[in-house]
């Protein structure tokens, strides 16, 4: 067991809090929906950027490269100011919904190097220009910008020309669930000497602002000892209790309130002269009135000034620890000298020998790093999520009164929701609120390295205080009522045989516990999205954004309603997850063996309904195309297909489920009612299920597509003139770029286009776009299916991949063929060019940013290039799995095929 595993132990068995502390400041709190306290809901002007520096958040903080407690009662992050800006760089910087061309985008650049699940060992790099930063510039330019225009980045500025900016790599390391040692090495990579004035901060959350019972118990930080070559603040917190906080060196101590500056923004005298803004006020315009003289507070920043030279490097660190006795008598040489120095070289080789251990498989230097880049950005992007939605629609004591048209707008029905934990976050910086299905996709690379943290992220959005009483899970906090799909099951299943794989634990009391509250969702599916109950389901947004005609997410503009294949296909998935968790725990509580009789029928029902066999009038399948498509049906009762060759069509291909011939042994009663179907109701499993055909190893087959509309759909799929792209499967058929699909309803024009780069509707807030790009869930979701498909098929069922190449694979080369085109997209190519940064040239020839990776939310259709959110490690950190699934699996060894059936099922 590796040093990093023993912690994960020590954590799980509740013998060392090793995670008491992480990375769980958010990248940004401004513009959320938890601090919109207005009329309308406009929460990205009501709380601006403008205002972060001054305003006390109601709901958590941010900062740069910043860490706090599980409950964010003390954090510590860093600020930096180049003598040039005109405010302190203490957060990131980017455009709001409305002001950017392409929705909300980050304009800075910094990356996630590395990190391990007890945050033993962290790193983070920021690039920080050395001129003043274009805030206005970056807002102008991108507001003149149409849709039809590329986003206007910080590189394309020219801030970064002769490499003038400062490389700030932020280092932490444990030497005990309680001794954190901080590490800030800066280095000047332009040609003229520089001053950096940086700015380690350490303050309190706001909590004591908003009840007068919380304003008696506020904490404190004073100067606790100074000494020649150290100085020691402490941190009183009357939950927390107490921490010191060492800094090597004498730097200025600087101390004030984490209090809203009322006269700055509102131009209400303030109850006291220090607050949240007073050290920008102190460093940026020289007022020393602004900072507290008895050195006292809820906020303190140790203030270096660094004049570094042309390529030189210089360190500052500091020590946060819970106890001073054996330090605070103790020389610099112990604080900060060979001990520190070899505490960092051993968290650093024990995070080697960890990932090693998850992933021994052999792997190029260049596959390496970007693997650990990926895990190192799942585990950053933890954040501390805190909202109280009964709280946040009533007000707070000491508050003003909230608009009454709070109480009839944006998550009123959600009064029962209580956020207060570490969740996974999409994006901490664009998506800094935990998203259900994005959720699901993360926690595949997170059950690797941690499976404790991924159970627990699933089980407590199944818990009563999110999941509402009528059993839907909350979306996420723009709309928890909005509808994504349920993977949740899937989810569960996945995080049951990963640790199962690589820890040898099959945790049967976390399966059965998220399987008793995916019942309640089922049943809410079943009984709200199935309009006419015949099995066809609509769901509405479903994560897909633009995806179709209409935004699905709203009425329709004529009236009506929507048969989506993918909502169906969601549902045909999500019963045969249910069935295989059910016939799991069938193996100690027979019980559950009726059950899964249950989703079994179900499961039937839905297939049959699809292709228009049951009570359906109108088949999703269009026997003509060889595809699934929606199907609009009308008030006055005509409907169709609208033929838009979409990932909806695709999703059909994600209800496979193989059962083992031991396992309908094994279970007699499920086995009976299975006969019974086959020999009672041939109308139902004529197409929908193979069961009376033995596949290899006589296994069992239950499918939504059966092998003929797989052939078909496959052929359509894989040809690179409609989906199949050089790095991967695109959202949206390639079909569509000379034949768009055009419906006119009222004489109005709906229209989908193929568009493989950045929308240019603002349909759904125009940032994503499903019409055209790759998208990491589906394409893996993809993968996996093929997967279980060739193990029931085995290597006589072969396809043509790519479609009209003459190259006939089985469709475990298929799914390894779209593995690597996906893994593709971050590695060098033959020119040393990374597909991910497309045409911009100093990701592609500067040796300070070549090998930093960003894992963006989707990538361009065509050339790979990534768009949208630049830090959605999140569900595109499955990119982790897959060079292990690759390095494991990849190419055609017989005896790797064997071992894929522990991945594939689980039914036996």
């Amino acid at each position: 067991m590796t040093q990093e595993e023993t912690r994960l132990a020590a954590d799980r068995d509740r013998t060392a809090y090793w995670k008491r502390w992480g990375p769980y400041l958010s990248e940004r709190q401004w513009g959320t929906v938890r601090e919109d306290y207005s009329p309308n809901g406009t929460a990205w002007e009501y709380f601006p950027h403008d205002h972060a520096r001054s305003r006390a958040y109601r709901w958590g903080e941010d900062g740069i490269a910043g860490i706090s407690d599980t409950h964010q009662q003390l954090c510590f992050a860093i600020a930096l100011w180049n003598g040039e800006d005109s405010i302190l760089k203490e957060r990131m910087f980017g455009l709001t919904g409305n002001e950017g061309n392409h929705g909300e985008d980050v304009k800075e650049y910094y990356f996630y190097l590395d990190n391990t699940p007890t945050h033993s060992y962290m790193k983070y790099l920021y690039k920080y220009p050395q001129q003043a930063f274009p805030y206005t510039q970056l807002v102008e330019e991108n507001r003149r910008r149409s849709r039809q225009d590329f986003e206007f980045e910080l590189l394309d500025t020219g801030i970064f020309n002769e490499d003038r900016y400062f490389d700030v790599f932020i280092e932490y390391a444990k030497a005990s669930p309680e001794d954190i040692l901080i590490q800030i090495k800066v280095i000047n990579r332009g040609p003229e000497p520089k001053t950096l004035h940086l700015l380690p901060t350490l303050w309190f959350r706001n909590t004591w602002s908003w009840s007068i019972e919380q304003e008696k118990e506020k904490p404190w930080l004073n100067v606790s000892k100074i000494t020649a070559n150290f100085s020691v603040i402490e941190a009183f917190h009357s939950t927390l209790g107490t921490r010191w906080l060492y800094c090597d060196g004498i730097p200025n101590l600087l101390f004030t309130n984490n209090e809203t500056n009322y006269e700055r923004l509102f131009g209400v005298s303030n109850s006291s002269p220090y607050v949240k803004d007073g050290i920008n006020d102190y460093v940026v315009q020289n007022r020393k009135d602004a900072i507290n003289p008895s050195q006292t507070g809820t906020k303190f920043s140790a203030h270096y000034q660094l004049v570094i030279a042309p390529g030189e490097m210089q360190t500052v660190r500091l020590r946060l620890r819970d106890s001073q006795s054996s330090l605070n008598n103790g020389k610099t040489e112990i604080l900060f000298g060979q001990e520190f120095e070899s505490i960092f070289r051993d968290c650093q080789a024990q995070a080697d020998e960890f990932y090693h251990r998850i992933c021994p498989f052999s792997l190029s230097e260049d596959m390496q790093n970007v693997q650990r880049q990926a895990f190192a950005g799942m585990l950053w992007s933890k954040q501390f999520y805190h909202y109280v939605v009964y709280d946040w629609l009533n007000g707070d004591p000491v508050g003003p009164t909230p608009p009454a048209e709070r109480k009839r707008g944006r998550n009123h029905e959600w009064s029962h929701l209580f956020n207060d934990d570490i969740l996974s976050m999409p994006d901490k910086w664009e998506y800094p609120w935990f998203a259900a299905w994005d959720l699901a996709f993360h926690l595949i690379p997170l059950t690797m390295v941690d499976p404790e943290f991924a159970k627990r992220q699933l089980s407590v959005l199944t818990r009563e205080w999110y999941m509402h009483p009528n059993g839907q899970l909350p979306a996420y906090e723009w709309a928890f009522s909005d509808v994504n799909p349920p993977v949740h099951a899937w989810a569960a299943l996945r995080i049951y045989q990963i640790e199962q794989k690589i820890y040898g634990r099959s945790d049967r009391a976390f399966l059965e516990r998220v399987f008793q509250k995916l019942l309640l969702n089922f049943t809410w599916w079943v009984n709200r999205k199935d309009i006419e109950g015949k099995n066809v389901f609509q769901g509405g947004f479903l994560g897909l954004d633009n995806v179709g005609v209409f935004d699905r997410s709203a009425p329709l503009p004529n009236g009506g309603y929507i048969n989506q294949a993918d909502g169906t296909s969601w549902m045909g998935m999500y019963c045969l997850n249910m069935l295989t968790i059910a016939l799991e725990l069938a193996k100690d509580d027979s019980t559950y063996e009726d059950i899964a009789s249950k989703f079994f029928e179900h499961f039937l029902y839905i297939a049959d309904a699809i292709d228009g066999v049951g009570e359906a009038e109108l088949a999703l399948w269009d026997e003509t195309d060889g595809f699934y498509y929606d199907a609009l049906h009308l008030p006055d009762g005509r409907h169709f297909l609208m033929k838009v060759r979409s990932v909806v069509g695709l999703a059909p291909l994600f209800a496979v489920a193989a059962l083992e011939p031991k396992t309908l042994e094994r279970f007699p009663s499920f086995k009976r009612r299975t006969e019974w179907f086959i020999q009672n109701r041939p109308d139902l499993t004529q197409n929908a299920v193979c069961l009376e055909i033995a596949g290899v190893k006589t296994r069992r087959l239950l499918v939504i597509a059966g092998q003929n509309q797989l052939r078909r759909i496959l052929h359509r799929m894989l040809d690179e003139n409609e989906f199949l792209g050089s790095y991967g499967i695109r959202a949206l058929s390639k079909f569509h770029a000379s034949n768009p699909y055009v419906l006119e309803v009222h004489g109005n024009e709906y229209r989908v286009d193929y568009e493989p780069a950045e929308s240019t509707t603002g349909v759904f807030g125009g940032n994503s776009n499903w019409r055209g790009p790759v998208w990491f869930p589906m394409n893996y979701l993809i993968i996996e299916s093929l997967q279980k498909y060739h193990h029931y098929l085995g290597d006589d069922f072969k396809v043509e991949c790519p479609t009209g190449s003459g190259q006939m694979m089985t469709l475990w080369q298929v799914a390894n063929e779209l593995s690597q085109r996906l893994i593709r997209i971050f590695l060098n190519d033959a020119t040393g060019r990374r597909p991910i940064y497309g045409g911009t040239e100093t990701f592609q020839t500067n040796p300070y940013w070549h090998d930093l990776i960003l894992f963006y939310e989707y990538f361009h259709g065509d050339e790979g290039a990534g768009i949208g959110a630049s830090h959605q490690t999140g569900w595109t950190g499955l990119v982790a799995k897959l060079i292990q699934q690759h390095a494991e699996y990849g190419g055609d060894n017989p005896q790797c095929k064997l071992s894929m059936d522990s991945i594939v099922s689980r039914t036996s």
